[in-house]
Formats: structure tokens, sequence, C-alpha cells
């Protein structure tokens, strides 16, 4: 992985495909890739397995600080573990995308990601998706992108993904937990879902993966990433 390189911020909404394209864009630039939304994920997981109050904040915080979230690049794929065990597949189950807002909305949890995330960013060329990068983690980033779809597009992508991997949900269920999600993310308190002024939109809608990468790689190389 080189040394060298730019920082590349992608924000959107849930299920607008933002992890699939900021990896791939990080492997074609050989650029560190951080699934910023996973981490959030992990902790919302391990709250779950503990049964920890999620309307306890305080609570919440103490895990955030306690618990060791890695993200390691293999050639399957980002691979996530929360105190050494590999919860790639469990962080993507409903329950915790019914839930993950909730968590990532505590002012304490965020604290030790975002200071993990912007420490991962200062060492190489970096491609971070999530929902407060351009506007809160990564200020300064030389491209900022605010990544969307329709929310029936969103939708059944995600079912599509979610019946592959056995889960037994409804395109009706995801529509609706994934506008709940959208309005729990853009009215949170402490950094919310927001287009940065300076942010480019691009609207996914329609789009196949390989054209939208297309489009960020172009951003990028303009930037002179």
């Amino acid at each position: 992985m080189t040394k060298a390189g730019i920082q590349v911020a992608i924000d959107g909404p849930a299920g607008a495909g933002k992890s699939t394209v900021a990896r791939e864009v990080a492997r074609r630039l050989d650029y560190l890739y951080i699934d910023t939304g996973a981490m959030y994920r992990a902790l919302t997981w391990l709250a779950l397995q503990k049964d920890i109050d999620l309307n306890d904040e305080s609570a919440l915080s103490l895990l955030a600080e306690a618990t060791d979230i890695r993200l390691l690049p293999t050639l399957e794929g980002l691979k996530v573990l929360i105190n050494g065990q590999d919860v790639t597949d469990a962080i993507r189950l409903p329950e915790v995308s019914r839930h993950v807002s909730q968590v990532a909305a505590v002012a304490g949890v965020r604290v030790p990601m975002v200071r993990l995330q912007q420490r991962l960013a200062e060492e190489c060329g970096v491609v971070m998706d999530g929902r407060d990068i351009c506007s809160y983690v990564l200020p300064r980033a030389e491209v900022k992108i605010f990544l969307t779809a329709s929310i029936e597009e969103r939708a059944r992508r995600r079912y599509l993904e979610m019946s592959a991997k056995g889960v037994d949900i409804t395109l009706e269920q995801l529509q609706a937990d994934i506008a709940q999600r959208d309005k729990e993310d853009e009215c949170r308190d402490v950094a919310p879902l927001v287009k940065a002024e300076d942010a480019q939109l691009l609207d996914t809608t329609g789009m196949d993966r390989e054209a939208v990468v297309q489009q960020v790689l172009q951003m990028v190389h303009k930037a002179g990433g």
C-alpha cells in the first residue's frame, strides 16, 4: 500500500452503495479503505449481544472505549473484527441495521471512533465512507462525494444482497427500515447525515457499480489522486 495519495470522503444514506463503490475505488487506487459504518455496526452488534440498554449512553460510551475494532483487508474483502472475533456477516443482520443509527448518534461512541478514523486517514491515501465523513471526520478531504439513490433503489439492492445470504425479509420491510434510518440519521444531534456544501452529488439510481466507480475515479484523478 502506497504512502502517497489523497483523502477521498464519501457520504450518503443507508443502502446507497457507498461501501461497495468505496471498496472498489480503494482497490484500484491501492488506497486504504475504511468502512466507518462497519465500525458502528460492530459496536451495535456487541451491545446487543451483551444486552446493553441502547438508551444508556454512558454504558455505550464505556463499551466503545473498551472495545477493539479492526478492519482487515483480505482477498475475500474487508473483514471486521471486534475483540478478535470475526463479525463480518453478523453486523449486516436486520437487527443490527435497525439499531445502528441509535448507537452511532451517541457522542461518547463517536469520539473514539472518529479518533481512530482520522489517525488512519493521515497515514496514506484513503477512501472512507460513512454518514459524516465530508462534514466532520475528514473536512479537508481533497475529494468529497455525497452518494445517494432513491429509497426504492436502495431497498432493492439491499433485498438482493440479503436474499443471497439467506436472510428472510421482505422488500417492503427493507423500504420501511431504510426510510426510518434516513430520518434518524438526518435528525440526530451529533454529526447528522448532511451533504457538505463542497461535496459533489452523485445519484446512482439506475446506474451499475462500474459506472459509479468510473465516475468516482474521474473525480479522484482530477483532484490529483
